[in-house]
């Protein structure tokens, strides 16, 4: 990987740049270099392009670098070493790269390799309607070119997270927050509740794309937004029912059930909504606990505890990360028991996403327990996607490999886990699992 110096070189370079375009220019050979993508520069951020060189010299030795400036001025870089074909073309899809932040043939490792300059900064799309990531691609002279120096060729793909058509409408009806994301057309389409964990507010790329995919997608905040509870130390499980209520009613939505799909904390929540309320019957916890985590979460006369944690057992690494993997306590310790999540009543079915390498918590053993208590149960309503080498946040296809960041519990950076190439790779098999897995369970329904 390259070091700090000359990433952040090339994040300075990103932001005294502007209007990159398509561009070219002839160097020592005589002939002019271009770089272009295919099918166009402008897509969906979970799609992949083709990124192509013409006009190089036989056998040119170049640096592909690209970046990004995110909505908060943070820059994030990467770049790889290349070698022109003997007609002075490179071709991303076949030619491998030789070294840099990834080796190998990876046509879209340019993206997924992106890091940021300023160290465990996470790259979040907020404005998810308003405009795109714009990724600037170019290509330098010789292996690791100088960023300071002009390029041979460069031209910018737009990111877009939102399909033209889908619809972005804010949700303040009852108790419930959120936004919500409506495909283009009449549908009906499957209805989805998305939910990130810790970070709090409304997190809205995943469910922008998920909308742009087919699915009514309202993307629901239930702490640290708005007029909802600034933690969630205390959630009713109500709460989450009037929500999914909401969405089965919409007059597009295929019925008489709804998906969840949930992260981290967003991963325990949906196992306990598919358990306790009956018309959520699809569920996709990644990188969720088994358990109900940290504070209490109420429904009716039932009351689940938030398994503890062990602060000694956290580990301070490098730079001063911290591992938090083993602090949760074990859901099946004799304290815990009223922690667990009764997923055997649930007739829903779960698809459960680990990171083996996950530095959160031990989502391995959770997904395992889970798993043990559906089959103690006679019960095979589930799937299990497990990814080597991979770390608690899986993101949609092609979004850039997060290692750490700040920790809003924690108060300073964690480590997340995995290995960036293995780790990006999972995000892009992932991705469309889990449309199929939601289509599986959602689209054979009619509606009541």
């Amino acid at each position: 990987m390259l070091c700090g110096t000359r990433a952040a070189a090339a994040g300075r370079l990103l932001l005294l740049r502007s209007g990159f375009g398509s561009g070219f220019r002839r160097h020592g050979s005589g002939m002019a270099a271009r770089v272009w993508l295919e099918p166009g520069y402008k897509c969906l951020s979970d799609e992949p392009v083709r990124v192509r060189v013409g006009g190089l010299s036989p056998l040119q030795p170049v640096t592909m670098r690209a970046g990004l400036s995110d909505e908060k001025g943070e820059t994030f870089g990467s770049a790889a070493f290349y070698r022109a074909d003997e007609r002075g073309e490179l071709d991303l899809n076949r030619s491998p790269s030789l070294g840099g932040h990834y080796t190998g043939t990876e046509p879209m490792g340019l993206f997924w390799s992106l890091t940021p300059v300023k160290p465990f900064s996470r790259l979040v799309k907020r404005d998810v309607a308003g405009s795109p990531l714009r990724v600037h691609i170019e290509v330098f002279d010789g292996h690791d070119g100088d960023p300071q120096e002009r390029p041979l060729a460069s031209c910018v793909n737009e990111r877009w997270f939102m399909k033209e058509g889908v619809t972005r409408i804010p949700v303040r009806e009852g108790r419930v927050r959120g936004v919500l994301f409506v495909p283009p057309g009449d549908g009906p389409f499957p209805g989805i509740i998305d939910m990130y964990g810790s970070v709090g507010g409304v997190v809205e790329h995943r469910a922008s794309l998920l909308a742009s995919r087919g699915f009514l997608t309202l993307a629901l905040g239930y702490f640290g937004y708005d007029d909802l509870p600034k933690d969630f130390l205390n959630l009713d499980l109500e709460y989450f029912e009037e929500a999914v209520n909401l969405l089965r009613h919409h007059s597009k939505v295929k019925g008489p059930g709804v998906g969840a799909i949930g992260i981290s904390k967003g991963g325990d929540l949906v196992l306990s909504m598919t358990t306790f309320i009956p018309h959520v019957i699809a569920a996709v916890s990644i990188g969720g606990c088994n358990a109900n985590t940290l504070g209490k979460l109420h429904y009716k006369n039932i009351t689940l505890s938030g398994v503890g944690i062990t602060l000694d057992r956290a580990k301070f690494c490098e730079s001063n990360l911290i591992d938090i993997s083993e602090v949760t306590n074990n859901p099946k310790d004799e304290e815990n028991k009223d922690c667990i999540i009764p997923l055997e009543k649930a007739e829903g079915h779960f698809l459960f996403v680990v990171g083996e390498d996950d530095k959160n918590w031990n989502t391995p053993l959770f997904a395992q327990q889970a798993v043990e208590r559906l089959k103690e149960n006679g019960k095979n309503n589930y799937e299990i996607l497990t990814y080597p080498e991979s770390g608690h946040l899986l993101e949609p296809a092609y979004f850039p490999f997060c290692y750490a960041s700040f920790h809003r519990l924690v108060g300073l950076p964690v480590i997340w886990g995995g290995q960036m190439k293995p780790h990006s790779i999972a995000q892009i098999d992932l991705w469309p699992r889990i449309q199929q897995f939601l289509r599986k369970h959602l689209e054979k329904q009619s509606k009541l």
